[in-house]
């Protein structure tokens, strides 16, 4: 059964996300991409109490960015909604690689398919000076 969002899913999440912690179940998505301005990839995960283990499900796109299409924003909207979210936590940028360390390349290594974040600090997208 479809669960109707309406016309704009981003306007919903990030409407969610504002709301701050409104309980469980809590719904979170982060962002990843090749670089700092494409996300590629969108990890969505569903936490029903504290303490549980989340429900993890990804989205991936190899040409748009899944921040702002709206086929992923409508289909995350709605896997959210179909998991009774009460509260949203998401992150704004992209926070790193898409591809998985120690599944997609060798653990303690750079990703040979990302180059940008080759000692970028995913959260400030800076260089690490070392």
């Amino acid at each position: 059964m479809a669960v109707k969002i309406g016309p704009q899913p981003e306007k919903w999440l990030r409407k969610k996300a504002k709301q701050g912690m409104r309980g469980y179940p809590v719904g979170t998505l982060a962002f990843y991409g090749p670089d700092d301005r494409r996300a590629s990839k969108v990890a969505v995960s569903v936490i029903r109490y504290e303490g549980a283990e989340p429900d993890l499900r990804r989205w991936f796109s190899e040409a748009s960015d899944v921040r702002t299409d709206p086929t992923f924003l409508s289909e995350i909207a709605a896997h959210l909604r179909q998991n009774s979210v009460h509260s949203v936590v998401m992150v704004d940028g992209i926070i790193g690689c898409p591809h998985e360390e120690g599944v997609d390349y060798p653990m303690n290594q750079s990703c040979p398919e990302c180059p940008y974040w080759k000692g970028r600090d995913r959260w400030t997208g800076e260089l690490d000076p070392n």
